[in-house]
């Protein structure tokens, strides 16, 4: 299976002077850590979704980038789904913690169908970091990570983990040290 970074947002959350993908953590670029988690991982290719939000990040990948036209998340998600062939597994840029093992336990976990990886609000709660969006399933909160396996079936299957490399999204400045603690 292949791999979308999605590294085209604005960031504005993080307040950061520098774009999004590349604010550091543990030293490096957050797309550093996301790039060596799916490098270890089983994925075969990766393409990186940019937008001219994110011209630094763009520079610093400099090969197999899918130039987005910047108009939100799920609009460059889709615009590169188009260009791309299913499945396909979709990341975003701002999970730092990722491994290859825990993509590869994701990939292990999708059988048939699109899948998406949540984890319970209460372990992001518990963490002390950010949760910008929760669903109900079986009475309680769960938050999209922002791993996706996105398929040509119309099957959608949900899996909640309690791992903590998929419960760290950095959205905010705080995020980040919590993410540098756990790392």
């Amino acid at each position: 299976m292949d791999a979308l970074v999605m590294c085209g947002g604005c960031g504005t959350r993080l307040n950061a002077d520098t774009e999004k993908p590349l604010y550091r953590i543990g030293g490096r670029p957050m797309i550093d850590h996301v790039c060596n988690a799916l490098v270890t991982s089983r994925i075969e290719t990766v393409q990186y979704v940019v937008s001219p939000h994110t011209p630094r990040t763009r520079e610093h990948l400099n090969e197999r980038v899918i130039e987005a036209p910047g108009r939100g998340y799920v609009a460059d998600l889709q615009y590169a789904l188009e260009r791309s062939n299913l499945p396909i597994l979709t990341v975003a840029a701002d999970l730092p913690l990722l491994t290859g093992s825990a993509i590869n336990d994701v990939l292990g976990k999708c059988r048939r169908g699109s899948l998406t990886v949540a984890t319970p609000a209460a372990l992001k709660e518990l963490l002390g970091v950010s949760t910008d969006t929760t669903m109900e399933t079986d009475g309680r909160a769960i938050a999209p990570t922002g791993v996706n396996v996105v398929s040509e079936t119309n099957i959608d299957n949900t899996i909640v983990s309690y791992d903590v490399r998929f419960a760290v999204n950095v959205n905010h400045r705080s995020d980040g040290e919590i993410a540098e603690k756990l790392l």
